[in-house]
């Protein structure tokens, strides 16, 4: 059984290794950019449903 941990382990390592080697900054910064963006929207987004649906809640 601990041959095939070893196995399994090494193929992980080796494809983590590869994915990382093709990764260039400029897809990093482009992915940072990206979630940056869509962080903001999503606050936005989330901030204007709020303010719409008091308005539409009836007070007491």
């Amino acid at each position: 059984m601990e041959h095939g941990l070893h196995v399994k382990t090494g193929t992980a390592g080796g494809t983590l290794l590869i994915i990382l080697w093709n990764i260039e900054a400029s897809d990093l910064l482009r992915t940072a950019v990206l979630a940056a963006v869509g962080a903001v929207v999503s606050y936005g987004v989330s901030y204007l449903v709020k303010r719409v649906f008091e308005r539409k809640r009836p007070r007491q």
